[in-house]
Protein backbone atom coordinates (compact mmCIF):
# COMPACT_ATOMS: atom_id res chain seq x y z
CA UNK A 1 0.00 0.00 0.00
CA UNK A 2 2.92 2.09 0.76
CA UNK A 3 4.22 1.76 -2.58
CA UNK A 4 1.05 2.65 -4.22
CA UNK A 5 0.49 5.31 -2.36
CA UNK A 6 4.22 6.77 -3.40
CA UNK A 7 3.45 6.25 -6.91
CA UNK A 8 0.13 8.31 -7.01
CA UNK A 9 2.08 11.03 -5.25
CA UNK A 10 4.76 10.62 -8.13
CA UNK A 11 2.03 10.68 -10.85
CA UNK A 12 0.29 14.07 -9.08
CA UNK A 13 3.84 15.53 -9.01
CA UNK A 14 3.63 14.52 -12.83
CA UNK A 15 0.54 16.12 -13.10
CA UNK A 16 1.19 19.55 -11.38
CA UNK A 17 3.83 19.82 -13.89
CA UNK A 18 1.97 19.58 -16.23
CA UNK A 19 -0.27 21.58 -15.35
CA UNK A 20 2.22 24.56 -14.31
CA UNK A 21 2.88 24.14 -17.99
CA UNK A 22 -0.27 24.74 -19.44
CA UNK A 23 -1.21 27.60 -17.30
CA UNK A 24 2.34 29.26 -18.16
CA UNK A 25 2.04 28.49 -21.88
CA UNK A 26 -1.68 29.51 -21.65
CA UNK A 27 -0.41 32.92 -19.52
CA UNK A 28 1.89 34.19 -22.22
CA UNK A 29 -1.18 33.53 -24.87
CA UNK A 30 -3.26 36.25 -22.70
CA UNK A 31 -0.60 38.63 -22.47
CA UNK A 32 -0.39 39.12 -26.18
CA UNK A 33 -1.62 42.39 -27.57
CA UNK A 34 -5.13 42.43 -28.55
CA UNK A 35 -5.49 42.74 -32.32
CA UNK A 36 -9.03 42.73 -33.05
CA UNK A 37 -9.60 45.36 -35.36
CA UNK A 38 -11.60 48.75 -33.76
CA UNK A 39 -12.64 50.22 -36.52
CA UNK A 40 -16.25 50.04 -37.72
CA UNK A 41 -16.06 47.55 -34.77
CA UNK A 42 -16.32 44.81 -37.08
CA UNK A 43 -15.58 41.90 -34.58
CA UNK A 44 -17.26 43.76 -31.68
CA UNK A 45 -21.13 44.01 -32.22
CA UNK A 46 -22.57 44.83 -29.41
CA UNK A 47 -22.79 43.03 -25.94
CA UNK A 48 -25.42 42.55 -23.25
CA UNK A 49 -23.66 41.01 -20.08
CA UNK A 50 -25.83 39.47 -17.80
CA UNK A 51 -24.84 39.58 -13.76
CA UNK A 52 -27.22 37.93 -11.48
CA UNK A 53 -26.71 38.85 -7.98
CA UNK A 54 -27.59 37.89 -3.99
CA UNK A 55 -26.02 39.43 -1.60
CA UNK A 56 -23.47 42.66 -0.62
CA UNK A 57 -20.43 39.47 -0.85
CA UNK A 58 -16.86 41.09 0.01
CA UNK A 59 -15.30 43.24 -2.90
CA UNK A 60 -18.98 42.92 -5.15
CA UNK A 61 -18.34 46.39 -5.94
CA UNK A 62 -14.87 45.92 -7.18
CA UNK A 63 -16.00 42.60 -9.10
CA UNK A 64 -18.57 44.49 -10.68
CA UNK A 65 -16.42 47.72 -11.99
CA UNK A 66 -14.30 45.85 -13.31
CA UNK A 67 -16.89 45.19 -16.15
CA UNK A 68 -18.16 48.48 -16.28
CA UNK A 69 -14.16 49.32 -17.28
CA UNK A 70 -14.46 47.29 -20.11
CA UNK A 71 -12.93 48.61 -23.28
CA UNK A 72 -16.01 47.92 -25.76
CA UNK A 73 -17.93 49.66 -28.05
CA UNK A 74 -21.51 49.36 -27.13
CA UNK A 75 -22.01 47.47 -23.92
CA UNK A 76 -25.30 46.90 -21.85
CA UNK A 77 -24.97 45.21 -18.18
CA UNK A 78 -28.37 43.99 -16.96
CA UNK A 79 -27.99 43.47 -12.73
CA UNK A 80 -30.64 41.16 -11.59
CA UNK A 81 -32.12 40.42 -7.65
CA UNK A 82 -34.49 38.62 -6.39
CA UNK A 83 -35.38 40.91 -3.32
CA UNK A 84 -36.27 44.65 -3.03
CA UNK A 85 -34.37 44.06 0.18
CA UNK A 86 -31.06 42.91 -1.07
CA UNK A 87 -28.03 44.64 -0.16
CA UNK A 88 -27.12 44.29 -3.46
CA UNK A 89 -28.98 47.01 -4.74
CA UNK A 90 -27.34 49.49 -3.19
CA UNK A 91 -24.27 48.37 -4.71
CA UNK A 92 -25.42 48.51 -8.42
CA UNK A 93 -27.35 52.46 -7.53
CA UNK A 94 -23.80 53.28 -6.56
CA UNK A 95 -22.33 51.88 -9.67
CA UNK A 96 -25.24 53.53 -12.18
CA UNK A 97 -23.70 56.64 -10.12
CA UNK A 98 -20.28 56.59 -11.29
CA UNK A 99 -20.85 55.19 -14.45
CA UNK A 100 -23.63 57.75 -15.71
CA UNK A 101 -22.77 57.47 -19.78
CA UNK A 102 -22.82 53.41 -19.27
CA UNK A 103 -26.56 51.14 -20.10
CA UNK A 104 -26.50 49.44 -16.57
CA UNK A 105 -29.75 48.44 -15.34
CA UNK A 106 -31.12 47.11 -12.17
CA UNK A 107 -34.07 44.31 -12.27
CA UNK A 108 -35.67 43.11 -9.04
CA UNK A 109 -37.90 40.38 -10.10
CA UNK A 110 -38.29 37.12 -7.48
CA UNK A 111 -40.75 35.45 -10.14
CA UNK A 112 -40.24 31.84 -9.80
CA UNK A 113 -39.52 29.14 -12.84
CA UNK A 114 -37.92 26.24 -11.46
CA UNK A 115 -35.25 24.48 -8.97
CA UNK A 116 -32.12 26.93 -9.62
CA UNK A 117 -32.84 30.30 -7.81
CA UNK A 118 -29.93 31.58 -10.17
CA UNK A 119 -31.40 30.55 -13.65
CA UNK A 120 -34.67 31.65 -11.89
CA UNK A 121 -32.86 35.38 -11.98
CA UNK A 122 -31.34 34.91 -15.11
CA UNK A 123 -34.86 34.28 -16.66
CA UNK A 124 -36.24 37.05 -15.09
CA UNK A 125 -33.52 39.23 -16.21
CA UNK A 126 -33.32 38.68 -20.18
CA UNK A 127 -36.49 39.97 -21.60
CA UNK A 128 -34.57 43.63 -20.87
CA UNK A 129 -31.18 42.44 -22.97
CA UNK A 130 -30.77 44.54 -25.66
CA UNK A 131 -28.43 42.63 -27.50
CA UNK A 132 -27.70 39.08 -29.36
CA UNK A 133 -25.01 38.28 -27.99
CA UNK A 134 -25.00 37.64 -24.16
CA UNK A 135 -22.36 37.25 -21.97
CA UNK A 136 -23.26 35.48 -18.29
CA UNK A 137 -21.01 36.11 -15.85
CA UNK A 138 -21.08 35.05 -11.79
CA UNK A 139 -21.59 38.13 -9.53
CA UNK A 140 -17.92 37.72 -7.61
CA UNK A 141 -16.05 37.67 -10.94
CA UNK A 142 -13.06 40.46 -11.40
CA UNK A 143 -11.93 41.10 -15.29
CA UNK A 144 -9.59 42.66 -16.96
CA UNK A 145 -10.45 45.54 -18.98
CA UNK A 146 -10.20 43.42 -22.51
CA UNK A 147 -12.09 40.69 -21.27
CA UNK A 148 -14.98 41.86 -23.31
CA UNK A 149 -13.22 41.88 -26.63
CA UNK A 150 -11.45 38.28 -26.16
CA UNK A 151 -14.52 36.61 -25.40
CA UNK A 152 -16.18 38.18 -28.47
CA UNK A 153 -13.05 37.37 -30.52
CA UNK A 154 -13.31 33.50 -29.54
CA UNK A 155 -17.08 33.64 -29.98
CA UNK A 156 -16.37 33.99 -33.55
CA UNK A 157 -13.90 31.68 -34.31
CA UNK A 158 -15.80 28.84 -36.83
CA UNK A 159 -17.34 25.97 -34.91
CA UNK A 160 -17.65 27.82 -31.79
CA UNK A 161 -20.97 27.74 -30.33
CA UNK A 162 -20.02 29.17 -26.49
CA UNK A 163 -17.33 30.53 -24.87
CA UNK A 164 -16.34 30.10 -21.24
CA UNK A 165 -12.49 31.85 -19.52
CA UNK A 166 -10.76 30.74 -16.56
CA UNK A 167 -10.21 31.73 -13.28
CA UNK A 168 -8.22 31.66 -10.19
CA UNK A 169 -8.78 32.92 -6.55
CA UNK A 170 -8.34 36.11 -5.24
CA UNK A 171 -8.39 36.08 -1.39
CA UNK A 172 -10.73 39.21 0.18
CA UNK A 173 -8.37 39.07 3.38
CA UNK A 174 -5.38 37.38 4.35
CA UNK A 175 -7.43 35.50 6.53
CA UNK A 176 -6.48 31.46 6.64
CA UNK A 177 -9.49 30.07 5.14
CA UNK A 178 -9.88 32.67 2.36
CA UNK A 179 -6.20 31.51 1.54
CA UNK A 180 -7.23 28.38 1.45
CA UNK A 181 -10.02 28.63 -0.90
CA UNK A 182 -7.81 30.10 -3.04
CA UNK A 183 -5.03 27.51 -3.24
CA UNK A 184 -7.43 25.61 -4.30
CA UNK A 185 -8.37 27.23 -7.38
CA UNK A 186 -5.25 28.09 -8.50
CA UNK A 187 -3.23 24.92 -7.67
CA UNK A 188 -5.69 22.16 -8.14
CA UNK A 189 -8.72 23.58 -10.19
CA UNK A 190 -6.85 25.70 -12.89
CA UNK A 191 -3.92 22.95 -14.05
CA UNK A 192 -6.80 20.44 -13.88
CA UNK A 193 -8.97 22.66 -16.49
CA UNK A 194 -6.36 22.35 -18.83
CA UNK A 195 -5.61 19.03 -18.26
CA UNK A 196 -8.87 17.54 -19.06
CA UNK A 197 -8.55 20.21 -22.02
CA UNK A 198 -5.59 18.48 -23.32
CA UNK A 199 -6.90 15.37 -23.17
CA UNK A 200 -10.39 16.70 -24.75
CA UNK A 201 -12.62 17.41 -22.90
CA UNK A 202 -14.75 20.66 -23.58
CA UNK A 203 -15.59 22.16 -20.33
CA UNK A 204 -17.99 25.38 -19.66
CA UNK A 205 -17.11 27.03 -16.33
CA UNK A 206 -20.20 28.88 -14.89
CA UNK A 207 -17.57 32.13 -14.25
CA UNK A 208 -18.41 32.98 -17.71
CA UNK A 209 -20.69 31.49 -20.34
CA UNK A 210 -20.95 33.88 -23.95
CA UNK A 211 -23.10 32.64 -26.75
CA UNK A 212 -25.58 34.21 -28.99
CA UNK A 213 -29.32 34.56 -28.56
CA UNK A 214 -29.80 32.34 -31.25
CA UNK A 215 -27.70 29.68 -29.74
CA UNK A 216 -29.51 29.87 -26.72
CA UNK A 217 -32.87 29.50 -27.96
CA UNK A 218 -31.81 26.80 -30.37
CA UNK A 219 -31.09 24.61 -26.62
CA UNK A 220 -34.52 25.65 -25.09
CA UNK A 221 -33.58 28.82 -23.54
CA UNK A 222 -32.81 29.28 -19.86
CA UNK A 223 -35.74 27.29 -18.82
CA UNK A 224 -33.83 24.09 -20.03
CA UNK A 225 -31.57 24.92 -17.74
CA UNK A 226 -33.48 25.05 -14.27
CA UNK A 227 -33.81 20.89 -13.63
CA UNK A 228 -30.01 21.55 -13.11
CA UNK A 229 -28.33 22.57 -10.36
CA UNK A 230 -24.97 22.46 -12.71
CA UNK A 231 -26.51 24.67 -15.08
CA UNK A 232 -23.02 25.53 -16.81
CA UNK A 233 -22.02 21.54 -17.50
CA UNK A 234 -25.44 21.41 -18.80
CA UNK A 235 -25.20 24.52 -21.11
CA UNK A 236 -22.11 23.20 -22.05
CA UNK A 237 -23.44 20.13 -23.05
CA UNK A 238 -26.22 21.51 -24.71
CA UNK A 239 -24.46 23.24 -26.87
CA UNK A 240 -22.19 20.49 -27.58
CA UNK A 241 -25.29 18.75 -28.62
CA UNK A 242 -25.95 21.30 -31.25
CA UNK A 243 -22.77 21.11 -32.78
CA UNK A 244 -20.85 24.00 -31.59
CA UNK A 245 -17.73 23.58 -29.72
CA UNK A 246 -16.83 25.11 -26.61
CA UNK A 247 -13.65 28.17 -26.52
CA UNK A 248 -11.81 28.95 -24.27
CA UNK A 249 -10.70 32.82 -24.56
CA UNK A 250 -7.00 33.86 -24.13
CA UNK A 251 -8.04 35.89 -21.25
CA UNK A 252 -8.15 35.10 -17.51
CA UNK A 253 -10.25 36.20 -14.94
CA UNK A 254 -10.20 35.85 -10.90
CA UNK A 255 -12.66 34.93 -8.29
CA UNK A 256 -13.51 36.24 -4.61
CA UNK A 257 -12.85 33.53 -2.53
CA UNK A 258 -14.97 34.94 0.80
CA UNK A 259 -14.75 32.30 3.20
CA UNK A 260 -15.98 33.26 6.69
CA UNK A 261 -14.34 30.25 8.41
CA UNK A 262 -12.80 26.48 7.86
CA UNK A 263 -16.35 25.25 8.15
CA UNK A 264 -17.75 27.71 5.76
CA UNK A 265 -14.99 26.98 3.14
CA UNK A 266 -15.38 23.16 3.88
CA UNK A 267 -19.30 23.52 3.29
CA UNK A 268 -18.65 25.44 -0.04
CA UNK A 269 -15.72 22.91 -1.77
CA UNK A 270 -18.05 19.91 -0.34
CA UNK A 271 -20.97 21.61 -2.52
CA UNK A 272 -18.98 21.74 -5.40
CA UNK A 273 -17.34 18.58 -5.27
CA UNK A 274 -20.72 16.72 -4.81
CA UNK A 275 -21.77 18.70 -7.76
CA UNK A 276 -18.71 17.78 -9.84
CA UNK A 277 -18.91 14.28 -8.85
CA UNK A 278 -22.94 13.86 -9.65
CA UNK A 279 -21.79 15.51 -13.69
CA UNK A 280 -18.56 13.32 -14.10
CA UNK A 281 -17.99 10.65 -11.94
CA UNK A 282 -15.16 9.04 -13.08
CA UNK A 283 -12.86 12.28 -13.87
CA UNK A 284 -13.77 13.37 -10.64
CA UNK A 285 -12.35 10.11 -8.53
CA UNK A 286 -8.94 9.98 -11.22
CA UNK A 287 -8.71 14.02 -9.49
CA UNK A 288 -7.53 12.36 -6.47
CA UNK A 289 -4.22 12.29 -7.84
CA UNK A 290 -3.97 16.29 -7.70
CA UNK A 291 -3.33 16.00 -4.13
CA UNK A 292 0.32 14.40 -4.17
CA UNK A 293 1.47 15.79 -0.53
CA UNK A 294 -1.39 13.81 0.68
CA UNK A 295 -0.27 10.94 -0.20
CA UNK A 296 3.16 11.50 0.38
CA UNK A 297 2.29 11.76 3.84
CA UNK A 298 0.59 8.77 3.79
CA UNK A 299 3.13 6.74 2.17
CA UNK A 300 5.51 8.25 5.11
CA UNK A 301 2.35 6.35 7.62
CA UNK A 302 2.15 3.39 5.69
CA UNK A 303 5.80 2.96 5.40
CA UNK A 304 5.97 3.61 9.09
CA UNK A 305 8.70 6.39 8.14
CA UNK A 306 11.16 4.67 5.59
CA UNK A 307 13.69 6.82 4.49
CA UNK A 308 12.34 6.47 0.79
CA UNK A 309 9.15 7.40 1.68
CA UNK A 310 10.56 10.88 3.39
CA UNK A 311 11.95 11.32 -0.17
CA UNK A 312 8.75 11.11 -1.87
CA UNK A 313 7.21 13.15 0.45
CA UNK A 314 10.15 15.95 0.08
CA UNK A 315 9.58 15.91 -4.27
CA UNK A 316 6.09 16.48 -3.80
CA UNK A 317 6.70 19.14 -1.51
CA UNK A 318 9.47 20.86 -3.58
CA UNK A 319 7.10 20.20 -6.78
CA UNK A 320 4.01 21.86 -5.17
CA UNK A 321 5.93 24.45 -4.09
CA UNK A 322 7.73 25.24 -7.82
CA UNK A 323 4.63 24.77 -9.75
CA UNK A 324 2.61 26.63 -7.11
CA UNK A 325 5.10 29.76 -7.20
CA UNK A 326 4.68 29.51 -11.14
CA UNK A 327 0.91 29.68 -10.99
CA UNK A 328 0.88 32.91 -8.79
CA UNK A 329 3.34 34.62 -10.98
CA UNK A 330 1.66 33.60 -14.12
CA UNK A 331 -2.08 35.27 -12.05
CA UNK A 332 -0.09 38.46 -11.38
CA UNK A 333 -1.18 37.58 -7.43
CA UNK A 334 1.03 37.68 -4.06
CA UNK A 335 1.84 34.28 -2.85
CA UNK A 336 -1.52 32.34 -2.59
CA UNK A 337 -0.41 29.96 0.05
CA UNK A 338 3.09 29.81 1.75
CA UNK A 339 4.83 26.53 1.49
CA UNK A 340 4.40 25.57 4.97
CA UNK A 341 0.44 25.00 4.45
CA UNK A 342 0.66 23.18 1.21
CA UNK A 343 0.01 19.82 2.20
CA UNK A 344 -2.65 21.01 4.88
CA UNK A 345 -4.27 22.40 1.58
CA UNK A 346 -3.95 18.84 0.03
CA UNK A 347 -5.47 17.05 3.21
CA UNK A 348 -8.28 19.09 3.09
CA UNK A 349 -9.06 18.71 -0.41
CA UNK A 350 -9.28 15.05 0.24
CA UNK A 351 -10.90 15.12 3.38
CA UNK A 352 -13.66 17.14 1.16
CA UNK A 353 -13.56 14.27 -1.86
CA UNK A 354 -13.88 11.54 0.74
CA UNK A 355 -17.11 13.56 2.51
CA UNK A 356 -18.32 14.32 -1.05
CA UNK A 357 -19.29 10.23 -1.34
CA UNK A 358 -21.18 10.39 1.93
CA UNK A 359 -24.46 12.50 0.55
CA UNK A 360 -26.00 14.06 -2.07
CA UNK A 361 -27.51 17.39 -0.76
CA UNK A 362 -25.71 20.53 -1.23
CA UNK A 363 -26.27 24.18 0.07
CA UNK A 364 -26.07 27.43 -1.75
CA UNK A 365 -26.70 30.95 -0.76
CA UNK A 366 -29.25 30.06 1.09
CA UNK A 367 -30.79 27.34 -0.88
CA UNK A 368 -30.55 23.61 -0.02
CA UNK A 369 -31.05 21.14 -2.80
CA UNK A 370 -31.02 17.13 -3.36
CA UNK A 371 -28.66 16.03 -5.92
CA UNK A 372 -30.47 14.30 -8.68
CA UNK A 373 -29.53 10.95 -10.73
CA UNK A 374 -29.00 12.50 -13.66
CA UNK A 375 -31.13 13.87 -15.84
CA UNK A 376 -31.45 13.48 -19.29
CA UNK A 377 -30.56 16.98 -21.25
CA UNK A 378 -32.67 15.29 -24.42
CA UNK A 379 -35.50 15.06 -22.26
CA UNK A 380 -35.05 17.99 -20.67
CA UNK A 381 -35.06 19.77 -23.55
CA UNK A 382 -38.32 18.01 -24.70
CA UNK A 383 -40.35 18.76 -21.67
CA UNK A 384 -39.24 22.13 -21.36
CA UNK A 385 -38.67 23.28 -25.22
CA UNK A 386 -41.13 20.97 -27.37
CA UNK A 387 -40.51 22.71 -30.43
CA UNK A 388 -36.67 21.64 -30.11
CA UNK A 389 -35.56 18.71 -32.14
CA UNK A 390 -34.09 16.93 -28.49
CA UNK A 391 -32.19 14.74 -30.96
CA UNK A 392 -29.76 17.04 -32.78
Amino acid sequence: MSVVSGGIAGLGCVQAIIGAGLLSSFGRRAALPDRSGSAGGSFLPPVTVLKPLYGDEPLLEDALASFCMQVYPTLQIVFGVQSRSDPAIAVVKRLQARFPDLDLMLVVDSTPHGDNHKIDNLINMLPHALHDVLVISDSDIHAQPGYLRRVVQALHRPGVGLVTTLYGGRAASPSMSRRLAAGQLNYNFLPGVLMSRLLGRQDCLGATMALSRRMLDSIGGLPALSPHIADDSALGQMVRAEGGSIAIADVMTVTTTAETGVRDLFLHELRWARTVRSVEPLGYALSAIQFPLFWGALTVLLAEGAHWSWAVLALAWLVRGVCGALIDRMLGLPRTLPVLLLPLRDWLSAAVMAASFTGRRVAWRGQTMQLPDRVSLAQTRRELAPGVDAGA
